[in-house]
């Protein structure tokens, strides 16, 4: 799968629009949490949309963002159904981590993890901070990916 890297403003309407849909299908849709799945983080200057075509259709996505002084972000991580336990998921979000220390040399990564993916974020090199919490009805675990060039 290739994964492409796009500001919004970059991206055609066909891409926004395959990304809106397959974000509410995921997140929304088969996840059954109703909440605003777009928000204003979506078209900030800094946000870098990380996507993978399979055959024209969305794949995978991930967002790269500027979280605040510390941190740099990757949110709304996903792998559409018909991609899933095809290695897609370390692919895309080793590539998103490579987008953050790239774009954000002195940022740590910060995620929002569902906890069912800790292992998953760990296997990555993630620790978890906080408490686990929930958000829109689902467990969360905040987690860091410390850069290890600052």
């Amino acid at each position: 799968m290739q994964l492409i890297s796009k500001a919004f403003s970059e991206l055609s309407t066909h891409e926004l629009f395959a990304i809106m849909r397959t974000r509410v299908d995921v997140f929304v849709v088969e996840q059954q949490c109703p909440y605003p799945e777009l928000d204003d983080v979506d078209c900030m200057a800094s946000t870098v949309h990380l996507y993978g075509l399979d055959a024209q259709q969305l794949g995978a996505y991930a967002r790269c963002y500027e979280k605040n002084e510390q941190y740099s972000a990757i949110g709304r991580v996903l792998v559409e159904q018909s991609q899933r336990g095809k290695g897609v998921a370390p692919l895309l979000v080793n590539e998103a981590i490579q987008l953050c220390f790239t774009r954000w040399p002195d940022k740590d990564i910060y995620i929002g993890a569902q906890t069912y993916l800790l292992g998953f974020y760990q296997s990555l090199g993630f620790q978890c901070t906080g408490e686990p919490y929930l958000e829109d009805g689902i467990e969360h675990q905040d987690m860091i990916l410390k850069n290890r060039s600052v």
